[in-house]
C-alpha cells in the first residue's frame, strides 16, 4: 500500500488541514496518509482526523522512542552542536538538544506504507504523485528539488573532503528534507548501530549544527550507498516545475500552480514560518507568496471562516516578521551564509543612501 505521511502536532493545525486537503482535491479523498507526532500536543488533529477516514495518527511508542534516541545519540557524538544551539538561544540550557523530535520523520520507515511519500506540514499537493510512486519501483529514494545545487546546506563540505567521505556524484543527490519518497524497511536496528559506528569515527564531523534536519536527512539517504533519483535533475529543464514558493512566477489555473504550463507537483512555503500561517488564518493580515492558495486549501471545507481582508488595511511582509540572525548566518537552508551576508550589506548600503 502507497500513503503519503507528514510531521505535526497542534501548533501546525491550520498547515495541516490545508495539506490534507490539497491532497484531498488533486490526488483523491481516499488516499491514505498518517501523521507522525512531533509531540504529545495532538488533540486538535486527533479531532480533525476522526472526520478523515483516509487519515491516521502513528501511535507505535517503540518506534517513535526508537527514533528520538538515535537522534540523541547522533548530538552526543558531536562536539560543538549543544554549545552552538545554546549560543544561538535556540535552547535554553547548553545540555538541550534542539527540535530532536523531527528525526520522528523516519518512523515513515516503520509504518504502514510500504512505499511513502513524506511530505513537511507546509506543503501544498497539485498533481497525483503517481510518477513518483512509478519511480520507487526502481530507486530507493525519490526527491524533487533543487538543493542539489547546494551541497554545503547539507553538510560540512571541508570534513567532506578531510574524510573522504562522498563521491562529487553522491554530493550531486542531496536534497531538502522536507519531501523525499522511499520504501519502509530500511534502517533496522543493525543498520542505525552502523551509522552511529561510522559518525564515533570521526564522520559526525560532516554533519551541520545550524541545519540538523536536512544534514541527518541527506547522510542517512547517502551513506548506506541507496540509490537516489532526483527529479529536477533527471527531467529535461522544458518537463521541471519549481516548488519554493520564493518563485514569483507561478500562475493559478483552478486552484492549481503551473510553471511556465509545468503543473507543481507540490508547493514548500519554506521561507514562511508555521507562526505567520497560523496568524493569517486567525485573521491577522501578513501578505506572503501564494497565500491565496495556502488559505484556499486552508478553508476549503470551511469557506465562510476563511479571513477577509480589508483593502483600507495595508499587509504586513512575511519577511520583516522572520526571525533574524545576528551572526550573519543565513535563516534559510538553501541560501549559502556567504550570499546571505552579502546580501544583508547590500541591503544595509542601500537603506544607508535613501536615509541620507
Amino acid at each position: 500500500m502507497n500513503g503519503i505521511y507528514t510531521l505535526a502536532n497542534d501548533k501546525v493545525y491550520d498547515q495541516v488541514v490545508a495539506l490534507l486537503n490539497s491532497i484531498e482535491v488533486n490526488i483523491g479523498a481516499d488516499f491514505p496518509v498518517c501523521i507522525l507526532p512531533y509531540d504529545t500536543n495532538v488533540e486538535r488533529l486527533q479531532a480533525e482526523i476522526a472526520q478523515r477516514p483516509q487519515v491516521t495518527l502513528f501511535e507505535d511508542q517503540d518506534s517513535l522512542q526508537r527514533w528520538d534516541n538515535f537522534t540523541q545519540k547522533i548530538w552526543d557524538l558531536h562536539p560543538i552542536a549543544k554549545s552552538f544551539w545554546y549560543r544561538h538561544q535556540l535552547t535554553s540550557t547548553p545540555e538541550e538538544y534542539y527540535r530532536i523530535t523531527m528525526r520522528r520523520k523516519f518512523c515513515a520507515f516503520d509504518g504502514p506504507f510500504d512505499q511513502f511519500i513524506f511530505l513537511d506540514a507546509d506543503v501544498l499537493v497539485f498533481d497525483n504523485l503517481n510518477r513518483i510512486f512509478e519511480l520507487l519501483n526502481h530507486y530507493d529514494w525519490v526527491t524533487y528539488d533543487f538543493l542539489y545545487r547546494q551541497p554545503n546546506q547539507a553538510f560540512d563540505l571541508k570534513a567532506i573532503q578531510k574524510h573522504n567521505l562522498f563521491t562529487e556524484e553522491q554530493l550531486s543527490k542531496v536534497f531538502c528534507a522536507g519531501f523525499f519518497a522511499s520504501h519502509r524497511g530500511f534502517f533496522d536496528q543493525t543498520e542505525m548501530e552502523q551509522l552511529l559506528g561510522y559518525l564515533a569515527q570521526g564522520e559526525i564531523e560532516v554533519l551541520v549544527p545550524r541545519i540538523p534536519d536536512q544534514t541527518i536527512t541527506n547522510y542517512m539517504a547517502l551513506r548506506p550507498g541507496r540509490s537516489v533519483y532526483n527529479l529536477a535533475q533527471a527531467l529535461p529543464p522544458e518537463q521541471r516545475a519549481g516548488n519554493c514558493v520564493t518563485s514569483p512566477h507561478f500562475q493559478n489555473i483552478d486552484q492549481v500552480l503551473y510553471d511556465r504550463g509545468i503543473r507543481l507537483t507540490y508547493l514548500h512555503y519554506i521561507c514562511v514560518t508555521s507562526k505567520i500561517l497560523t496568524a493569517v488564518s486567525q485573521g491577522e493580515n501578513i501578505d506572503f507568496p501564494y497565500r491565496d492558495e495556502y488559505l484556499y486549501y486552508r478553508f476549503l471545507k470551511e469557506p465562510d471562516q476563511a479571513p477577509q481582508f480589508s483593502v483600507d488595511q495595508p499587509a504586513i511582509d512575511y519577511k520583516a516578521l522572520r526571525p533574524q540572525t545576528t551572526d550573519g548566518a543565513s535563516p534559510i537552508a538553501w541560501i549559502p551564509d556567504p550570499l546571505y551576508r552579502k546580501a544583508n550589506q547590500i541591503v544595509q548600503k542601500v537603506t544607508a543612501l535613501l536615509n541620507c
